[in-house]
């Protein structure tokens, strides 16, 4: 499993804090690998708010006792003192960051951008700005640098605003996905590793260029190449986690011919080389996960 977090003044017990607006308390990522299954169970909840975003794959939460999959492109808003209860399974290949944060101001800061407290599941959309963001406030976190209170507090403000434009665009956006764009999505998913022309894939199904790239945006919320980009990484990621291949033969699986070009690409993607990566990765695996009685795993 792979497993990244990081706490405010390294503390993992929750809190309220009123002395400002909006607290970061935590934020980190799970990625199940080989183990089944990781379940959460807050019988009375927490002090402070949490938003989970499902990246890929999907959940299963429980809302007064019935059951939701949440697929991804999707956040879940927990209020403070609501019960918590969901579960990761392997085999539907979970991405998920989270989020704790707490402030005299949250209700309507929520409010301010949409974000309704009288639902659980929200749509957000898949942007890769998300995983960018909560990465750099985990890294923060982590790293505890002048003003990172603030700093990281500003970052989720973002992640706030990105999902209420989400929202407001999915309103506008009454049409169902053209058959193009969801066999584009196909090949994409099939043939990421080859090199792939988004201009010659387009002229294949006689089709403007133009037009693809437009569309494929507006109902994926992401351009061709930067869908590309994506599947690469993180087949690259999931390589590094569960392989012993070389960072170079890594590069060419995924598609690229140049191990170097690989890694400024990974590094300029994710923050760190692919060789740190790895070595992360390995040691966050070898870590122990904080655990209740039985199978009841708590994120802090």
């Amino acid at each position: 499993m792979y497993f990244n977090s990081g706490y405010l003044n390294n503390s993992r017990l929750d809190f309220k804090d009123y002395s400002k607006p909006l607290v970061v308390c935590s934020c980190g990522t799970y990625r199940l690998k080989k183990r089944p299954k990781l379940p959460t169970f807050w019988a009375k909840g927490r002090r402070d708010y949490q938003i989970l975003y499902v990246a890929s794959g999907k959940a299963h939460f429980w809302f007064d006792g019935v059951e939701e999959v949440v697929t991804s492109g999707h956040m879940v808003l927990y209020q403070p003192k609501e019960v918590q209860k969901y579960v990761y399974y392997v085999e539907d290949h979970p991405e998920v960051f989270w989020i704790h944060f707490t402030g005299y101001d949250v209700k309507n800061i929520l409010n301010y951008h949409g974000i309704p407290l009288d639902k659980h599941v929200l749509y957000s959309g898949t942007l890769p700005d998300y995983k960018m963001l909560f990465r750099k406030i985990i890294r923060e976190l982590q790293q505890c640098e002048y003003g990172y209170e603030d700093y990281i507090a500003s970052l989720f403000d973002i992640i706030l605003l990105l999902v209420s434009r989400q929202q407001q665009e999915s309103e506008k956006t009454t049409t169902s996905i053209p058959e193009e764009i969801e066999a584009a999505v196909a090949y994409f998913n099939e043939n990421y590793n080859t090199k792939v022309s988004v201009d010659d894939y387009a002229e294949s199904l006689h089709i403007s260029t133009n037009w693809f790239i437009r569309n494929f945006k507006q109902h994926m919320k992401i351009s061709p190449a930067q869908y590309l980009l994506s599947l690469r990484m993180v087949n690259a990621q999931s390589l590094l986690e569960n392989t012993d291949y070389s960072v170079g033969e890594i590069a060419e699986i995924v598609g690229y011919d140049n191990q170097l070009y690989f890694s400024r690409v990974f590094k300029k993607e994710y923050g760190i080389s692919p060789v740190q990566y790895r070595k992360r990765a390995e040691n966050q695996s070898a870590a122990p996960i904080e655990s209740d009685v039985g199978e009841i795993t708590c994120e802090n």
